[in-house]
């Protein structure tokens, strides 16, 4: 008599179901799968990974000398540095404006407000806003005037009491204390870059109730704040040594020169546009862009020399 659990301990493994072959091969597409997903996520890592060191784009520098690759403001810092340990009198300040970059965002304007405490109608650095060409063919070009520190300045020679003058360094200045606002040096200024401080207010002709107006407290904190022009805190009272009643204009932020800091309105421009420097020194950068056969000085035909440079 046959023993039928020996016919069934003899008997072939039944070949795999389609189940069986799902479950096998699944496995297998399924480490496959990993494996590519890991491969991607290492090439989406190298592609999106920082570069090793800052540059920008060949397009970005080409109007640059060639040994510079680093961020401008890295290498003006430098150049300010070294200019500083220099006597008043063997330095120059100078500014150098690259037109080709400028796009017009006023950065430079605000800055140079919130740096100086400026009131409303005080601008020191306006942006001409110019309208080139005819349709469709039009075109704009954006242009910051600043004062040009002139090296032969026509304001100095018209103040009757001398509150204007030229330091050893280049920069022209306005002595608050002696200003009488007489208004003599703004109609001699050929670039228009002076402005009169009438001693209005942000808060001037709001109503008096300051529930009625959004963050009225605090604009009044901000425009009684004092500015510290010329390395003098200058209370925003009308006293004598006030900028109210007085002529005002930039000064290449000559308070933060003196503490070893660039120009506020050359740290905050978004696109490098401005360069500022020591002009005596053949090593910075502002005397290589000066040297750049695009460069021009503003109105350069009635002899005041600007310290003042543009890159057309």
């Amino acid at each position: 008599m046959t023993d039928k659990r020996k016919q069934g301990n003899s008997r072939s493994t039944p070949p795999p179901t389609r189940r069986d072959f799902i479950k096998s091969s699944g496995g297998v597409l399924g480490l496959a799968a990993i494996i590519k997903l890991d491969e991607g996520t290492q090439n989406f890592k190298a592609a999106v990974a920082p570069p090793s060191e800052a540059s920008f784009p060949p397009e970005e520098t080409t109007f640059l000398p060639s040994p510079v690759r680093e961020d401008p403001l890295i290498r003006m810092q430098e150049d300010l540095r070294r200019a500083m340990q220099k006597p008043a009198e063997e330095r120059h300040w100078a500014m150098v404006i690259n037109l080709r970059k400028c796009v017009g965002c006023h950065a430079c304007t605000e800055a140079c407000i919130s740096e100086n405490k400026l009131p409303p109608g005080v601008i020191y650095r306006f942006v001409m806003d110019e309208e080139m060409g005819q349709y469709p063919n039009v075109s704009r070009r954006f242009t910051p005037r600043p004062c040009m520190h002139c090296d032969n300045p026509p304001c100095t020679k018209v103040c009757p009491v001398g509150a204007t003058f030229k330091q050893p360094d280049g920069i022209v200045v306005i002595d608050y204390h002696r200003c009488i606002g007489c208004r003599f040096c703004i109609v001699a200024c050929p670039y228009v870059a002076r402005t009169m401080d009438y001693g209005d207010n942000y808060l001037e002709d709001e109503p008096e109730d300051s529930g009625l107006v959004l963050g009225y407290e605090q604009g009044g904190v901000w425009q009684s704040a004092p500015s510290f022009e010329y390395g003098y805190q200058h209370s925003r009272t009308p006293k004598r040594d006030s900028p109210i009643g007085n002529a005002r204009k930039c000064h290449f932020c000559l308070h933060r020169l003196e503490k070893g800091m660039l120009p506020a309105c050359v740290t905050t421009c978004i696109g490098r546009v401005n360069y500022f420097g020591d002009a005596n020194d053949p090593d910075s950068l502002v005397s290589e862009l000066i040297a750049n056969p695009g460069i021009i000085q503003l109105k350069s035909e009635l002899g005041t020399d600007p310290s003042v440079y543009y890159l057309f």
